[in-house]
């Protein structure tokens, strides 16, 4: 009988992390709503490729992917000319997110908004946001908390009016952003830029090479998620064009002016804003957890987001309903959240314990420390000192300037004339074992005066007992004295 522990499959799990075990992975939809929400190409990958690309080194998979793509290169490996500018483009996406906004803020330029269409865009504004940033976020894409049907509704309604895809899509591509962050998989990668994660990645093609998935078989068993999906077209254009055209033209008849302003221009604010979270929060900010992968913590980024600025605690603990921990730091997605929960209409709100984040915390306080530590000159380590016998050190001491201190010869005659105790104190020392007096029966020792008498070690005294920290030595002795 073996007595090997078996070793887990990283096919299967890969493919449960995928979703590429259930009957019915589909991601994106068909016609136009699916090249609304990315193509197939981009999903469609299995779990022993994506195993097979984790076990090979980068090297070797850039060589087999090279080899793949000899007699048909993909547009994106080929290089931007004059005469190929326009394959590279996903025009789609470029009409939806940079040209009609265009023509939104020129119509805009010619027609002012009157106040109660101001308003009521802005009023819009906040429940789209909400809905993406509380919904297709933390409560689709990272299961935070669970909600009431009708919040969900609501979600999915005022969230399709962002114009940023379903929530299966949304969910997927966020999903394989948390599973790839900074790699070739992510689809908003940092390290190509922050245009690239801004903005980029939607108006130019995709490698197909780089398609990756993420289990999303929750989503696909919710109705209010199947629904939207597959009528995601309709309520799209419903929720962002029609909805704020009629209330703002039935309610006091600036049908242009709802169209433009609470359809056309809320819509580009609100998929800048949340470009945002994918470009500035991994760009600006600080890494008071990790410092590993780009996220980061910004209050400016928080302004703009909703709160998701606090991006680095994010990415650590992505399934906890908050982003930020100190009351006063902006997060109106954790304020909302946490109203809903005490109306009853949200529950099971999840939080990481207060001793993990410390320790989060702690963790890269200790690697910033290591770093500044690691510029510094801290003396020469015990294993790398040469002996010393007895005979040498008494011969050299007088003329050298040499002073043995836990078993440490140390070279002292540049300090001799500096030492803030007198010259006197270290002569009359000079070839003699200086411990006890070093370490607090003469004088309790600084640590600056600790950290530059490790800088002066020259050897280790052959058959003498030794101890390189001095700190904790010198505390013993002190104790010993109080006792006494």
């Amino acid at each position: 009988m073996s007595d090997k522990v078996e070793v887990a499959d990283v096919t299967s799990l890969n493919a449960l992390a995928a979703g590429t075990n259930k009957k019915n992975p589909r991601v994106v939809a068909a016609g136009l709503g699916g090249r609304l929400m990315g193509t197939k190409s981009l999903v469609d990958v299995t779990a022993d490729e994506i195993t097979k690309d984790s076990e090979s080194s980068l090297a070797e998979k850039d060589r087999k992917d090279k080899e793949k793509w000899t007699k048909m290169t993909h547009i994106s490996d080929q290089p931007w000319t004059w005469s190929n500018w326009s394959e590279h483009i996903n025009w789609l996406n470029l009409i939806l997110v940079v040209l009609v906004p265009t023509v939104g803020f020129v119509c805009a330029l010619r027609h002012p908004p009157q106040l109660k269409t101001a308003v009521m865009g802005v009023i819009l504004y906040i429940l789209s946001g909400l809905s993406i940033t509380a919904g297709y976020h933390r409560l689709y894409s990272h299961k935070a908390y669970d909600a009431a049907v009708p919040v969900k509704i609501f979600f999915a309604l005022f969230g399709a009016g962002a114009v940023e895809g379903s929530i299966k899509w949304w969910g997927h591509s966020h999903r394989v952003h948390h599973r790839y962050t900074d790699t070739a998989r992510d689809p908003y990668d940092a390290r190509q830029g922050l245009w690239y994660s801004h903005m980029g990645w939607l108006l130019i093609k995709a490698n197909p090479k780089n398609r990756a998935r993420a289990d999303i078989s929750d989503l696909t068993g919710d109705w209010v998620v199947n629904f939207q999906h597959r009528h995601y077209l309709v309520i799209m254009i419903f929720m962002a064009l029609v909805l704020p055209t009629l209330i703002a033209g039935l309610g006091w008849g600036d049908y242009w002016g709802g169209f433009v302003y609470g359809g056309i221009i809320r819509s580009f604010f609100i998929q800048q804003a949340t470009f945002a979270i994918n470009s500035l929060a991994h760009w600006i900010g600080s890494q008071p957890f990790d410092d590993r992968r780009t996220p980061r913590d910004n209050v400016i980024t928080a302004l703009v987001t909703f709160g998701e600025g606090y991006h680095n605690f994010h990415h650590e603990f992505p399934s906890d309903y908050r982003n930020a921990l100190i009351w006063y730091q902006y997060d109106p997605t954790k304020i909302t959240i946490w109203v809903l929960s005490k109306l009853g209409l949200a529950w099971g709100l999840k939080t990481f314990s207060q001793n993990a984040i410390e320790q989060g915390l702690i963790q890269q306080q200790q690697k910033k420390l290591d770093r500044m530590k690691s510029k510094l000159e801290w003396g020469t380590m015990l294993n790398e000192l040469p002996l010393m016998d007895k005979e040498e050190f008494t011969a050299r001491a007088k003329k050298d300037g040499l002073i043995l201190i836990s078993g440490i010869v140390h070279d002292v005659k540049q300090f001799i004339k500096q030492h803030p105790g007198g010259q006197a104190l270290i002569r009359v020392s000079l070839g003699k074992d200086a411990t006890k007096a070093f370490n607090g029966m003469v004088y309790a020792h600084s640590n600056a005066a600790h950290n530059m008498l490790a800088n002066m070690r020259i050897a280790i005294l052959k058959d003498h007992a030794v101890n390189g920290n001095t700190f904790d030595l010198q505390q013993e002795f002190l104790d010993k004295e109080k006792v006494n």
